[in-house]
C-alpha cells in the first residue's frame, strides 16, 4: 500500500474501487505546501480551490501540523462519555473569539447544518412556543448546505436531490437576496423558527448579495422572533476578508455554523455556536457524535485559528481580493469569453460567456491545469477562484498571468 503510484495508476484505482460520486479534474495531488501542490510526477501547481476553502491557512501549515502531531501522541479520542482536558480549552477559546456563550462541536459541515436545524426546531417548540411538528425554517433558492437527506430536501440542485426522496418537510424556499420575499414568508405564518442563509452563496457561483441584505434580514428575523442562522462553513475563517462574512455588515447571527478552515484542512472539524438562551435547549442524550469534540480536534482548531490571527490572513484576503478582481476585470474587457467577475476577499468567480450545459468552463480549467494552476467549474459556466490566504502579492500576480495566458490560448 505504500508503493508510489503515478497519476494514471492512482486514477485507475479510484475509478475501479471507489464510488463514482465525484467528477474530479484529472490531476493527482501527492504533496502540498502553502499555496502550492505537486502531482504524482512532481509538477507544481498553484492551488486556486483550497479544498473548497478548507485550506485557508495553506497546505500543511507547520503550526497546525505541529499541534496535530503533539496531541496525537498524547490522546486522540475519548468519546463524550468522559471529559478530556482539551475540549474545554477549545470551547473557551472559540466562545471568546466569536462572541457566543457556547459551542457544540461536530465533524463535518453538513453535520453542523443538521445540528443547527435540530437546535432551531427544539428552540421553536420549547422557547418560542410553536405547536409540535409545525415549525418551519426559511431557506434560499440556490442554497448549498450539504448533501444529507434533510439538507437535499430543500436543495434546488437536481443532481443532489433527484431520486433521493421522500424528502424531509418543514422548509420554505424563497429567492436569495430578496428582502420582500423574506418578509412575506415571515408574515405568512407564526410557525417560522429560523432563517438559514449563506452570507455569500459559494456553490451557486459566489453569489454576493446586495449591500445591507444581511443587516435587514437580521432585523426582520428580530421583528418576527425568528432565529437568524448563518452558514459560514465556506465563507468563514477569514476567506472573505473578515473573520466571518457577516462581519462585513456587523451582523451577529443567533446561530453560527462553521467548518472547513476551522481546522486549516488538517482534520474534519465543524461547530455550531449560540448563546445560552438557544443552546441550553439541548440536553444530554439529545444530540452528539463519537468524534465531535475530541481532544485532537481541539488542539488543531486552536492552532488553526491562531494562525489566522497571527498572520493577519483576513486582512491579506481583503487586500489581495481587491487586487485580484481588478486584474480579472481587465481580462473581462480583454476577452469576449468572459462575462464578469464577482466575489469578496479571496472568494471569487468568473462567469464564462456560455451556457451552463456547455463544457467551456471545464475545458478552460484543463488549460489552467496545463499552465500550472488548479481551479474547478461550478454550475457549468462559472469558475471559482479561492487560493489559500497565505498567498502574497507576487504569487497572486503570477497566477493572474497564468489565467491571462490560459484564456488567450483557449
Amino acid at each position: 500500500m505504500t508503493d508510489k503510484l503515478n497519476s494514471a495508476q492512482a486514477i485507475a484505482l479510484e475509478n475501479k474501487y471507489g464510488a463514482h460520486n465525484y467528477h474530479p479534474l484529472p490531476v493527482v495531488i501527492s504533496k502540498g505546501e502553502g499555496v502550492y501542490v505537486w502531482d504524482a510526477e512532481g509538477k507544481r501547481y498553484y492551488d486556486f480551490l483550497s479544498a473548497y476553502s478548507a485550506v485557508n491557512q495553506g497546505h500543511c501549515h507547520p503550526k497546525i501540523i505541529g499541534a496535530l502531531n503533539e496531541q496525537a501522541q498524547k490522546l486522540t479520542l475519548t468519546s463524550r462519555a468522559f471529559y478530556n482536558d482539551m475540549l474545554g480549552k477549545q470551547e473557551k477559546y472559540m466562545s471568546e473569539l466569536f462572541g457566543f456563550d457556547k459551542l457544540l462541536p461536530m465533524n463535518t459541515g453538513a453535520e453542523a447544518v443538521e445540528t443547527a436545524i435540530k437546535l432551531t426546531r427544539k428552540w421553536a417548540y420549547e422557547v418560542k412556543g410553536i405547536s409540535e411538528d409545525k415549525a418551519t425554517i426559511i431557506v434560499c433558492d440556490g442554497n448549498f448546505h450539504g448533501r444529507t437527506t434533510t439538507i437535499i430536501s430543500f436543495s434546488n440542485d437536481p443532481e443532489a436531490r433527484d431520486n433521493f426522496g421522500p424528502y424531509t418537510p418543514g422548509f420554505v424556499k424563497i429567492e436569495y437576496n430578496n428582502l420582500k420575499a423574506l418578509e412575506q414568508a415571515l408574515e405568512a405564518t407564526e410557525n417560522v423558527a429560523g432563517f438559514l442563509v449563506e452570507p455569500i452563496q459559494g456553490e451557486a457561483g459566489v453569489y454576493v448579495p446586495s449591500e445591507g441584505y444581511l443587516t435587514k434580514a437580521k432585523e426582520l428575523c428580530e421583528k418576527y422572533d425568528v432565529l437568524f442562522i448563518a452558514d459560514e462553513v465556506q465563507t468563514g475563517i477569514a476567506r472573505t476578508g473578515k473573520l466571518l462574512a457577516v462581519d462585513h455588515e456587523n451582523v451577529k447571527p443567533d446561530i453560527l455554523i462553521m467548518g472547513k478552515a476551522l481546522s486549516g484542512g488538517v482534520y474534519p472539524i465543524s461547530g455550531v455556536m449560540a448563546n445560552d438562551a438557544i443552546m441550553n435547549v439541548i440536553k444530554p442524550g439529545q444530540h452528539g457524535s463519537t468524534f465531535g469534540g475530541n481532544p485532537l480536534a481541539a488542539a488543531v482548531v486552536m492552532a488553526a485559528l491562531e494562525v489566522i490571527q497571527e498572520e493577519k490572513l483576513a486582512e491579506n484576503a481583503e487586500k489581495l481580493g481587491h487586487l485580484f478582481r481588478s486584474e480579472m476585470n481587465k481580462l473581462v474587457d480583454k476577452y469576449d469569453l468572459l462575462k464578469s467577475v464577482r466575489g469578496k476577499g479571496l472568494l471569487n468567480a468568473i462567469l464564462i460567456n456560455d451556457t451552463e450545459e456547455s463544457e467551456t468552463a471545464w475545458n478552460i480549467c484543463l488549460k489552467l491545469r496545463d499552465n500550472g494552476l488548479l481551479a474547478k467549474p461550478t454550475h457549468g459556466n462559472i469558475i471559482r477562484f479561492a487560493p489559500p490566504l497565505v498567498m502574497n502579492e507576487e504569487q497572486l500576480m503570477e497566477c493572474v498571468a497564468i489565467i491571462d495566458k490560459s484564456f488567450g490560448e483557449f
